[in-house]
């Protein structure tokens, strides 16, 4: 497996894991799937506003990706950054979310930022003991702030103070 920076060729990939994400799992809160476009709007203004996008590949195929962006807005959360990961459903569990977590961390602390957060489903008990086991801890358990598929959903937060 080799960790790269995602081109715009990758983005078809990148929709496909999205929306299967979307489809399968409590990690993104929405119902609707989205299409290559709005993909590769969300990836070009990550990488205009300097944002890393990098991605997992096995064998030429894309089996999963991860990315930070902005926490809040606003110029004194500009140290703060918040990521997420996707992993392809075949490729769940196999060290794929750990090794891009492990980049993404690495990629943070190098550009100076100095906490990360990872907003979590209180369902997806593997993410947060991952989470755990590269120094993240709880900050925050926000009860049913979300519904999908008419079910309410509580999100945690978790953070790393990088440096």
């Amino acid at each position: 497996m080799q960790i790269r920076p995602a081109a715009q060729s990758d983005i078809a990939a990148i929709t496909a894991i999205y929306n299967d994400v979307i489809a399968t799992t409590n990690a993104i809160y929405r119902d609707d799937t989205v299409d290559v476009a709005e993909r590769l709007a969300w990836y070009n203004a990550r990488i205009a506003d300097g944002y890393p996008v990098i991605v997992a590949e096995s064998e030429g195929e894309i089996i999963g990706y991860g990315v930070y962006g902005s926490f809040r807005f606003g110029e004194g959360y500009k140290n703060t950054v918040e990521h997420s990961i996707h992993v392809k459903s075949a490729h769940r569990r196999k060290g794929v979310g750990r090794t891009i977590l492990k980049e993404l961390i690495a990629i943070a602390t190098n550009d100076g930022r100095h906490v990360m957060v990872g907003g979590i489903d209180s369902g997806n008990e593997a993410s947060i003991k991952l989470h755990k086991e590269f120094g993240f801890h709880e900050s925050a358990r926000m009860e049913e702030v979300a519904v999908k598929s008419g079910k309410l959903l509580t999100l945690v937060l978790m953070q790393k103070i990088l440096k």
